[in-house]
């Protein structure tokens, strides 16, 4: 299945999906920053699987109708950083949802993420990170997983691959940076993680209206 996650710069990039879609062919679209109270119920060819509500900066996932059944939903809040107490930009930092792939005729986990900013440190988000893939297994254990979305972990990212490698994920990175918002400064901030999947490549997608270029990918599911 093909799998595109975009941050939408404060829902700036919004009127990029449907043409994300239609060029793409995605399963899958996962969101970050968006205004969920101006989100569309349909988005081309795929259906608002659900989205947060108290978020000022909120998450989103949108499916194929006809190839994905929605069975369940769920919103996790993670642990928070000093800039998430003062500037209350996201309550809410995954979306998780259990789906029935017609297809491949089996349940899958799919979650969009959005991790704490630069001001936190990396100990913090790797245990946001690490809450987010226990929140998604508690929906439903034991199924293939894939979260996306801005981990905001440009730095010492090798440490995070291990860390995740214990914990039976593997990180994908994105074959050029994904975030360009100065000249002088560019990052890697948006991964993909997975278990019981193969992700052979990550793509960026040409920079839009947003500060970070979405990523695209397949993922296959793996034999085992």
């Amino acid at each position: 299945m093909r799998i595109v996650s975009y941050n939408l710069r404060e829902n700036a990039a919004s009127g990029e999906l449907t043409a994300l879609a239609t060029d793409h062919d995605i399963d899958i679209l996962c969101l970050q920053e968006a205004d969920s109270t101006t989100l569309p119920e349909r988005v081309e060819h795929m259906v608002l699987a659900d989205a947060t509500r108290n978020n000022r900066l909120g998450l989103a996932v949108y499916v194929r109708d006809e190839r994905f059944e929605v069975k369940a939903t769920k919103l996790l809040a993670l642990k928070k950083s000093l800039h998430d107490r003062v500037m209350a930009p996201a309550h809410e930092r995954l979306l998780a949802v259990h789906l029935f792939d017609r297809v491949r005729d089996r349940d899958v986990l799919v979650g969009s993420f959005h991790a704490a900013p630069l001001t936190a440190s990396n100990s913090l988000r790797r245990k946001q990170i690490a809450a987010a893939h226990d929140g998604m297994r508690a929906l439903a254990p034991g199924l293939p997983a894939l979260m996306v979305g801005d981990f905001n972990y440009p730095w010492f990212i090798n440490g995070l691959e291990r860390r995740l490698a214990t914990e039976g994920f593997r990180l994908h990175r994105s074959t050029e940076p994904t975030y360009l918002r100065y000249r002088f400064f560019s990052g890697y901030f948006d991964f993909v993680t997975s278990t019981g999947y193969r992700v052979d490549r990550v793509d960026v997608l040409p920079a839009g209206a947003s500060d970070h270029r979405a990523i695209s990918f397949e993922a296959h599911l793996t034999t085992d």
